[in-house]
This record gives structure tokens, sequence and C-alpha cells, in this order.
């Protein structure tokens, strides 16, 4: 677990320290430390808990890259083909504990002809815009942190920005992210319950949902929505997660059709696009 300053110095290094396979990370300031400890050590408890209870060596970083499938790949459809549609399609993924490293190795494997990607994962605010900025590095997609008006299309990424929520909505026959303040809800913000629930509302069978590793119930609620509404659903499976806590709760509140390996995620992304 790292516990690091809210500056860019801090957050490289602790992009660094995430790679090597830290699965959470707790922001402290630069002064008035004694503090700042005292008045959160409930959240710095559970976060200890959660890094307790988290099993890294059911994720191997070194993980080779996936090899796509050539039906997948095939079955990928192309910009004109997207844009011919009436409505776009698109993948909502909720992740957390776990989640940097599984991020890691799934966009990097997908082909520029992925559907488009929203996606939370809980981090802090500052830190979200080195990491998006990391996975853009490593991918053929464009991966960015998202911003209020950004489009979902295809061979893009939008992660949401750390501190505040991303909602997507519909505009014509084009699906947009709002990024908004607002209160903690399911303990997080960004929340992956607030990301779905917005893709039940305005996409319903439009998208696809995927609940990744991670410890707690975020999203479990709201994919358990997005399956009511017609949207595809999957979870990952507990034999690659680092904690098996969201997708676990998602299962038990009935919103996941099924259950994937990591190694499969990228696949099931490309063949939803056709």
């Amino acid at each position: 677990m790292i516990c690091s300053s809210l500056t860019e110095k801090g957050a490289q290094i602790t992009m660094e320290a995430l790679e090597a396979g830290a699965v959470s990370i707790i922001t402290k300031p630069q002064i008035g430390v004694g503090g700042f400890l005292r008045d959160n050590e409930d959240e710095l408890a559970g976060a200890i808990r959660a890094a307790a209870a988290a099993n890294p060596r059911r994720l191997n970083v070194q993980l080779a890259t996936p090899k796509l499938t050539a039906d997948a790949i095939m079955a990928a459809p192309r910009p004109s083909a997207a844009m011919a549609r009436t409505t776009d399609r698109f993948v909502a993924i909720g992740v957390s504990t776990g989640g940097t490293q599984a991020l890691e190795y799934v966009l990097p494997a997908l082909p520029r002809t992925a559907p488009g990607l929203v996606i939370v994962q809980h981090m802090p605010e500052r830190f979200t815009s080195s990491f998006a900025a990391r996975l853009n590095s490593l991918s053929q997609i464009e991966v960015k942190e998202a911003a209020t008006g950004d489009r979902i299309h295809t061979g893009r990424a939008l992660i949401a920005p750390g501190g505040r929520h991303t909602l997507v909505k519909r505009n014509g026959a084009q699906y947009v992210v709002e990024v908004i303040d607002g209160p903690l809800v399911s303990r997080h913000r960004p929340s992956v319950d607030v990301l779905f629930r917005s893709v039940a509302k305005s996409a319903g069978p439009n998208a696809l949902g995927i609940i990744m590793t991670g410890m707690g119930d975020d999203g479990a609620r709201g994919l358990k929505e997005m399956f009511d509404a017609g949207a595809r659903t999957l979870g990952q499976d507990e034999a690659s997660c680092v904690v098996f806590g969201m997708p676990k709760e998602a299962v038990r509140h009935g919103g996941v059709q099924e259950v994937l390996g990591l190694d499969k995620i990228p696949n099931a992304i490309v063949a939803y696009g056709r």
C-alpha cells in the first residue's frame, strides 16, 4: 500500500510502485501528517485490510500480452461500420484493488478497432492522469483521462478522473461522458455504481459491463441495473482476481451473466464489437 503526497513527483513514483505490484494508494498532505493520520484512521485501516486480503500472486505482472483470436479480430468493427449504426456500442469497466495491473494487461491487448471504453479505477485525484498517460503509451488504442463532453468511440478508452464521478449520457446517436462533483457513493468517488447506473439509463442493451478485481461491493448494484436494462455483463473470476470482492458481490446480486479469467477479457471486449 502506497502513502503518497499529491504532487507530480509523487504521482510518478506511485505509478512505478503500482507497476511493481502495489495494490492501493492513500494520499497524504505534505504538512500536518500527524493530524491527517488521526482524522483518516478509518480509511487507512480499510486500505490496510484491503492490502492484507489481496493475493498479488494471482496476477503475474509479467504476463505476456494475450493473443487475440482470429475470429475476434475479424469480428471487430471498422470505424466506418460503427459510425453507420444508429447508436454506438461501448464497454463500461469497474475495477479497484489490483486493477492497475489488470488494466495494464487488458488495454494493451486491444486493437485500434476495439469498441470504446469508459473505466472507473478507484484512484485518488491527480493520479488518474498519470495512469491514463501510462496506459496510452502502452496501448494501440487512445487512453485519456475523461473530461465532460468526451465522446466514447471506437479505439478510445476514457479513465474516470480521481475525486470526481463520471457518467455516460446519450447525445443523438452517440454517447459522451460527463464528469461531476458529488458525495461519495458506495464509499468511493469516482464510483463504479454511478457509472454503471448511468450506462443502464442511457445505453441499456448498447453496452457491455465488466466488473473486475477489487475490494468491497462498489458496482454490484449498478451492474445489476445494467443487466436488467438489457446490457451484456461479465465478471472477472476469482482465480485471476487480486481481490475477489467486487465481482463476488456482483454475482451475488445477480448482475453477472458470465464469469471469465483475466486472459479471456480482451477477446470478450473485441468480440462484443461485432
